[in-house]
């Protein structure tokens, strides 16, 4: 069993009852406090986003595969939304195994991934995937088109309109990525999930209740 929990921006925690995971747990780029990584695995998806703690238990930022507690962790290199393709690549996309259950952790990226991202992404039971648009990261449209290529069952989105944060720019709503997905809604706290066989029959929007 698993769950993930929504902090804000693109910060996710995962954890199972051994292993604890934090993405992109800088959040003082939003205005609150960093979330703390002391033993826990820190992976981002951009280097702005970490917070090298050097009590974490891995910081893992590049593109490789690793191996740490429950977790199996498959990286690769992306162009970030409005960087050119000839520039370096400064965001890492993530496909994470854990039990019998397959997770994508796509940042700031270009609107469609190419076939090597999609190799490494594979085939996702849930995809957590950020939709605030703004010129800044995916909007609506580009963040529904990504999932059409990825085909999960469960959607986690993230990084959308929040009176508690403090954008570089203004972000959409949540409503406007479940009204151009089109697809059924479960809001919940937290998303627990027991294994690949308790997924959803059809594809699910999961809206998570930001934590503190």
């Amino acid at each position: 069993m698993f769950e993930v929990e929504y902090k804000g921006g693109n910060c996710v925690v995962l954890s199972t009852k051994k292993t604890t995971l934090v993405a992109d747990p800088r959040l003082s780029v939003v205005g609150l406090k960093d979330v703390k990584t002391k033993d826990e695995i820190e992976i981002v998806t951009e280097p702005r986003f970490i917070v090298e703690n050097s009590e974490a238990r891995v910081i893992i930022q590049a593109p490789g595969e690793y191996e740490v507690g429950d977790f199996f962790i498959r990286a690769a290199a992306a162009t970030r939304h409005l960087d050119m393709e000839t520039e370096a690549k400064l965001s890492t996309l993530y496909h994470i195994d854990t039990g019998d259950v397959r997770i994508g952790l796509i940042g700031n990226v270009k609107n469609k991934l190419n076939d090597d991202q999609l190799e490494t992404i594979g085939v996702v039971d849930v995809l957590i995937i950020p939709v605030g648009g703004g010129g800044y990261t995916l909007d609506a449209t580009n963040a529904a088109s990504i999932v059409r290529q990825v085909e999960p069952r469960v959607i986690i989105p993230i990084h959308y309109a929040d009176s508690g944060l403090r954008y570089e720019v203004p972000q959409d709503t949540l409503e406007t990525f479940i009204k151009e997905l089109g697809a059924p809604v479960e809001q919940m706290d937290k998303f627990k999930l027991k294994g690949a066989a308790a997924l959803p029959p059809a594809l699910t929007i999961v809206a998570l209740k930001r934590s503190s």
